[in-house]
Formats: C-alpha cells, structure tokens, sequence
C-alpha cells in the first residue's frame, strides 16, 4: 500500500501535466474577418503597368539611406476570384517594407473579370513582375535582388513566375524577357493544381474557373501552369505552410518540396505547427518572424 502511494505521488505531476494540456485550446487563428477588418495600410504609389483598370500595383520605399532597395513582389491569394483583391496584403507590404524591403503588390485580372482566368491572369501577373525593370529606372531597386512572394492562390502563381522562363515561345503564357528572380516565398501556396482540383472546397473548385475545365479535358494547360509539373524551378523556394490550414493541405507544401530537391532545386518546407491560413499574411501574428527570416535568408 506504501508503495502504491509511493508510486502515485511520483506519477502526480505527470498526471497533471497531462491534464492540462489534453485541456489546453487550440491556438487563436487569424480569421479572414479578422486580416479583412485591419486598417489598410497607404501605399507610396500606385502605378498602372498595363491599360486595364486592375492592372495596377502598389509600390512601398523603405524610408532608409540605401542606395537601392532589395525588392518583394507580392501576389495576393483569394482563389484566383475577382471578389477578392490586393487590399489585405498592404499589411505585409509594410510591414516588409518597415523591415528595410521595397515592395510591389500587384493586381491583376482574375475569374470573373473581364479578360481574367486562363491565359489572362497569369499574362497579367507576369507583365505586372515584369514591370518591375520599368520602375528600377524611376525608383531605387535593386534589379538583382527580387523574390517572388504570393499567399495561397497568389503562392501558385510566384511560384508559377519562377518556372516561366521554361516555356516555349509557342505557349499563350510565354512573354519574352521574364523578370529575373532570386527566389519565392511560397505562403500556403497551391503548388500542384491537378491535386487539388480534385478535392472539395470552394477553393478547390475555382481551379477548373480558373483553367476553363477540368485536368482531363486540358492536360497541356495543366501541364504549363502548375507550378509542380513545371519542376526544376532552378530557383530556390520557401514554402511556409501552417499545420492547421483548413484550405490548402499541408500536403501541398510537402510533395512540392520533395520533388523539387528531388530534381535539384534548393527547396525548404517551413511547418509552423501553430499557424493557420491566415496566421501568414498577418504581420501581427506569431507567424510573422518565420515569414520574415525566409525573405531574409533569400535577400
């Protein structure tokens, strides 16, 4: 009996430890209302880079003496829909560029505008990447150092401009002269748009919107616009996904990341086991510091 009492008396803070963390809550995650209701942050400029009224960008300076600035271009998500803009992104537009990086937050035409979803949107992405060697000759950017940074839909897509110098001259998504980069920060980024289209979602199912139908029915369309299939990038990329991301799989991030070392390519999968689909693209959320050391660790 002594020893029993003994026994128990040991096991006690162990039991109680146990306890309270099978009670403890999930962790609060950023909700869209929550990013959505933020004040939006002011841009320096907002400049046109093509003759459609969506296509715009917002370019933020560094307040620094540098000489040139390093330089995010940023692609917003919102599953390629036209209901959703580049507003929420300021946010991490200024927060970058408070940390010393100019940044380009780019709108383009997307499902539901005219003249958006495929090949549209991502003509519209790429001329708004492109742009950027126009405003190097105005403002202090540092042409030789540019990444790519896009949340969600707006992951594929910077991680599609990334593999655009591997299409043909005869693809409808190949312009001449692309943007050289120096690496994609991939924010719960849809990397495989094949995988999925298949699953259910309202996400999931802008992807045939996007592409005018099923895999099935356009495989080559697939083939040159999902950023998996398009592997080895020859860019280095950050995938930051957050583990309890309720609309892009973790899996996404992980195949991704496979495949691409697996074919050479300098790919790192950052798991934040606290963070949700919007914890990313919320400066004020204990996401941001990995957020901003993947810029820094490409810059």
């Amino acid at each position: 009996m002594q020893l029993k009492a003994t026994i128990l008396f040991l096991m006690f803070p162990l039991l109680l430890s146990s306890k309270v963390l099978a009670q403890e809550p999930h962790p609060k995650l950023v909700t869209w209302q929550e990013l959505a209701a933020l004040p939006l942050a002011a841009a320096d400029h907002k400049i046109s880079y093509g003759p459609d009224s969506l296509q715009f960008g917002e370019l933020r300076l560094p307040q620094h003496g540098k000489s040139k600035y390093p330089v995010v271009v940023l692609v917003h998500g919102g599953c390629w829909l036209s209901q959703y803009n580049l507003q929420y992104m300021s946010h991490l537009g200024q927060a970058l560029t408070q940390a010393g990086y100019a940044t380009w937050n780019i709108e383009f035409r997307r499902v539901g505008d005219e003249g958006g979803a495929y090949p549209g949107t991502f003509l519209d992405v790429a001329k708004a990447a492109d742009h950027v060697q126009e405003l190097a000759k105005t403002y202090p950017l540092d042409l030789k150092r540019v990444i790519v940074m896009g949340h969600s839909a707006g992951g594929h897509l910077a991680l599609w401009l990334a593999s655009r110098h591997k299409l043909p001259k005869s693809s409808p998504l190949y312009t001449p002269g692309p943007l050289k980069i120096r690496g994609v920060v991939s924010l719960a980024g849809i990397t495989d748009l094949r995988a999925y289209s298949q699953n259910e979602g309202s996400c999931n199912s802008a992807v045939s919107k996007l592409m005018g139908g099923m895999p099935a029915a356009h495989p080559d369309l697939y083939a040159a616009a999902s950023p998996i299939e398009q592997l080895p990038l020859r860019v280095p990329t950050r995938l930051v996904q957050g583990a309890l991301d309720p609309i892009v799989p973790v899996e996404q991030a992980q195949r991704f990341t496979e495949q691409a070392r697996e074919k050479g390519d300098q790919a790192q999968l950052i798991l934040l086991e606290q963070a949700g689909h919007f914890d990313l693209v919320a400066p004020q959320s204990a996401a941001w510091p990995a957020i901003l050391r993947a810029v820094d660790s490409l810059l």
